[in-house]
């Protein structure tokens, strides 16, 4: 059996790691943890998201996004990569939520989660409440933790969808009303004393750190958090160490050291050891990384017929009247914004004749019944792709009464080319409505597919789901409907080509620049191209 690798202040460990001290209690954790063997079978791991609040750590280099991510599909819609999720164990108060922070700054990768176990205590009834007060409830126990919600809360993540996330009161001991929604990341970082301790848990994780911290240094810590931070006297925080939070360590944390792959000895000031481990993450997000192949996208589907979930508004005198005064590079800002608002109007209205509808009576002034029509969905929310997209919303506003809207940034990584989701703001309980999803042109339909993407992670049905614009290029079309076939989509008018840029050709010029009269970007480029190809 080979030794380890000797690196100066760090221990990489493994299966020929479990000595003396880690085998005397490992029967306490036959029920929990996996044998462990010479070899190793490769894992599938998970994808992620976020538990900070506020949604951006700053750092003293750059601001890092905790409440977005990047497209974690192809152009065919579906998941292509998976983040690359780490584990951090150890004892209470060892310095993991340091530890993963000082990770977080020296990856220097714009999309990065922290999510901690300590949102996943389970619910305690009455009489643990009570003891919970009387510092007599061990929480440091396997037990007390919710594993089934754990695990499926990462399985979903692993699959590119939103969860919901339970927020826990320390000085209750109750989880808050409100739970937190979370989604993928480029690297998540999973913290917690029971990180190690659950079979399906371990397989969910590409990288295993224990943090080892003297147990001194960890009383005194707890000491200081507990008092200032949750509450606790003194006299009960020393209580429930003795009784509960050494005794959980030396039988249920202490063991789980053997199955991690490094082991940091004296947390945060082990630099050596956090410099090794962000050079591994980045050799493994370097062999993960996702590139947008606008090439793939142009030429998937070339002389294809436009799919049958496409409907162009019949294209009347008036209406293509309309699009040659819109189209005409010689139109004042004051004319585009109204002819565009005229566009939009009979685009909204003709958007709403697919919405479902079922028969009712209803009787008239004259006491005779009328057989008539009736919206038959619970509601319509409207969501437009920031920024050309929200000049969409008063069209919507007209048209719908009391209607939803909410809001998607989507601007493009000018190092990486992908399109990535900067903002967010949806209605709650979107996932029962169906939405109206607004951009003003489409060209590649990254951004579009995105978004659609982003309403799916939220559990709104695909065919719930109408993406609307006033221009599209034919590939932006085929794009979409071949990656969401049971999307709706509808527009005014499609254009054949893009450019070499991606600009739609004969197009409309950048509508935002041209709506909100700000300076042009060179070359006349869409708004929405912008967005999605840099």
């Amino acid at each position: 059996m080979s030794s380890p690798p000797a690196y100066p202040g760090i221990r990489i460990s493994g299966c020929w790691a479990l000595g003396p001290e880690g085998s005397s209690n490992a029967g306490s954790l036959d029920r929990l943890l996996p044998p462990v063997g010479t070899g190793r079978s490769p894992r599938k791991r998970t994808t992620s998201q976020c538990k900070s609040e506020p949604p951006l750590l700053r750092t003293s280099k750059r601001t890092i996004y905790t409440a977005g991510r990047p497209p974690w599909y192809n152009e065919h819609g579906t998941q292509s990569k998976e983040a690359f999720a780490i584990g951090l164990g150890g004892g209470s108060a060892s310095g993991k939520t340091t530890v993963a922070r000082m990770i977080i700054e020296a990856l220097d990768v714009p999309w990065v989660v922290l999510l901690s176990m300590d949102s996943f205590y389970k619910v305690l009834t009455q009489q643990q409440q009570e003891q919970a007060a009387c510092n007599n409830f061990n929480f440091d126990h396997p037990d007390a933790f919710d594993f089934d919600l754990i695990i499926s809360t990462l399985k979903k993540l692993k699959q590119g969808r939103s969860v919901q996330v339970p927020i826990y009161d320390f000085t209750t001991h109750s989880r808050k009303k409100e739970w937190k929604t979370l989604y993928g990341a480029n690297v998540i970082i999973f913290e917690g004393i029971m990180a190690f301790a659950d079979k399906t848990l371990l397989e969910l994780l590409d990288m295993k750190i224990f943090v080892d911290t003297d147990s001194d240094i960890r009383l005194v810590r707890r000491l200081r958090r507990d008092i200032s931070e949750r509450g606790r006297d003194i006299e009960g925080v020393i209580k429930q160490y003795n009784k509960f939070v050494k005794p959980a360590f030396d039988q249920y944390i202490q063991p789980t050291m053997r199955l991690a792959d490094i082991v940091v000895p004296r947390g945060s000031g082990n630099t050596v050891a956090i410099d090794l481990i962000v050079q591994h993450v980045h050799s493994q997000l370097e062999e993960r990384k996702l590139r947008w192949d606008m090439a793939a996208l142009a030429s998937a589907h070339q002389c294809h017929p436009l799919p049958q979930t496409l409907s162009v508004l019949k294209s009347t005198p008036q209406v293509r009247g309309m699009h040659t005064i819109i189209r005409d590079k010689e139109t004042s800002r004051d004319e585009f914004i109204f002819y565009s608002k005229r566009l939009m109007r009979l685009l909204i209205e003709h958007a709403l004749s697919f919405l479902p509808f079922q028969d009712c009576v209803v009787q008239t002034p004259q006491g005779q019944d009328y057989a008539g029509k009736c919206y038959a969905g619970k509601q319509i929310t409207g969501v437009s792709i920031l920024r050309a997209g929200e000049t969409m919303e008063p069209a919507l506003r007209a048209v719908c009464k009391d209607v939803r809207i909410g809001t998607i940034l989507i601007q493009t990584n000018q190092l990486t080319g992908e399109p990535e989701l900067h903002y967010l703001r949806l209605p709650k309980d979107i996932s029962d409505d169906h939405v109206i999803l607004m951009d003003c042109t489409v060209s590649t339909g990254a951004a579009a597919m995105m978004a659609v993407r982003v309403l799916l992670d939220h559990d709104v049905p695909e065919d719930k789901i109408f993406l609307l614009s006033l221009l599209m290029a034919e590939m932006g079309v085929h794009s979409v409907a071949y990656a969401f076939p049971r999307v709706r989509i509808i527009t005014t008018a499609v254009d054949k080509r893009v450019n070499d840029l991606f600009r739609i050709i004969p197009g409309i010029g950048n509508f935002g620049d041209r709506y909100f009269g700000t300076d042009a970007v060179p070359d006349g480029s869409d708004e929405e191209e912008v967005a999605s190809t840099g």
